[in-house]
Parts: C-alpha cells; structure tokens; sequence
C-alpha cells in the first residue's frame, strides 16, 4: 500500500512547504497589523484531493492463500504414477485426476473429470504472457485439432501434471520446451472459482 503512495510523497512535501512559508515572520507581522491573512490551504487540500488517482479501482489479481497449498501438494506427488482413469495417490493419476485431486484437496472444489470439459470451464482465460502459479493449462498433443492434456502452471515457465506412463507420471516440464509450446491451446484461471467457493463458505459460517 505505501508502495503505492510512494509518487505522491513528493507533491505532499511541496504543499506542506508551501504551507509553512504562508506562516512566515513576516505574514505573521501582517497579521498583527489587522491585515487578516487570507486561509487558501483548507481548498487547496481539497483541489489536490480531487487530482489524487482513484486507486480503489485499480484492483490486480492476487493468488488465493490456498494456491501455495495447492502448488506444494502437488510438487509432494513428483514420481506419483500415470493411471489413465486414475485419480488418487493410490491408484496414480492422469492428467485431469490429478489437477481435480489437488483442487479438491486442497481447496474443496469438484472440477469437471476430463480435460474436455475442464477446459470449457466458467473461469477467466489468460494469456501466456499474464500466466500466474495455479492457473490451468491445456494442450493439444495428439494431432487430433482439440484438447488432450493439462497441468497446473507453477511459475517461471513450469508446470507440474501427470504426463505418461512412459514420461513417469507427475512431474515437472518446462512451457518453454519446444514440444509443449507448440501444443499449448489456452490457459485458465480455476483459482478464482475456488477462491469465491472459499469465500461462499465463510460468509455462511
């Protein structure tokens, strides 16, 4: 918050300078001589109030406290088996068991089961460039013109999902690598939906 005053420190400095030379011996001198000083600085104020930007309406996205759990939860999973149909630590996991087994776990909300249906999800989309920790990622790797893969994104570039039995299962990729950018469709933002679940929760308590 104080970051984001930090450019109108300045101007405030200069105002209340002004203000005090508006006090000086001399004005002061003024005063006693019946000259009665004229009192501009309550309008002032006022005027550069209303010059002060409305930062209420500046409102960024910001991750939900749960997101870390999520991110860290899955990062725990690493080396978990690939299951195709699978979505418990026991059974293994495929790509849309695992992402629904975090959400579910770590923030109590029930994602649709396959990644075709997840991905027409009512969440914001987000480009590459705007890409946060938690949002969800969708790919097409199969030739097939539509979405056969996802993975949760972590940051700097990773994602974590659970990719094959060949690959290992859960682990860690790189959204940079040529493959896995190629095949990129869409990204989405599911953290919102279970932040305003959360929310929901809370103001029924």
């Amino acid at each position: 918050m104080l970051r984001r005053f930090a450019p109108l420190v300045p101007l405030a400095l200069t105002f209340i300078l002004g203000a005090c030379a508006g006090h000086s011996p001399s004005a002061l001198n003024t005063a006693a001589n019946d000259r009665p000083t004229p009192a501009p600085i309550a309008v002032e104020e006022e005027s550069v109030e209303e010059r002060l930007p409305d930062f209420s309406k500046d409102k960024p996205y910001e991750l939900p406290s749960f997101a870390d759990s999520i991110l860290a939860h899955g990062l725990s999973l690493v080396g978990t088996r690939y299951r195709y149909g699978g979505s418990s630590v026991a059974t293994g996991f495929d790509c849309s068991g695992f992402i629904g087994y975090l959400f579910k776990e770590e923030a109590g909300v029930k994602l649709p089961r396959s990644t075709r249906e997840m991905i027409d999800l009512d969440a914001p989309q987000v480009a590459r460039s705007d890409l946060q920790p938690g949002d969800l990622l969708f790919f097409n790797n199969n030739g097939r013109g539509r979405v056969s893969h996802a993975g949760i994104y972590l940051g700097d570039d990773q994602f974590i999902h659970s990719s094959s039995t060949r690959s290992g299962g859960v682990r860690v990729d790189s959204l940079g690598d040529k493959y896995w950018s190629r095949s990129f469709i869409k990204a989405k933002r599911a953290l919102v939906m279970a932040s305003n679940s959360q929310d929901g929760a809370t103001s029924q308590r």
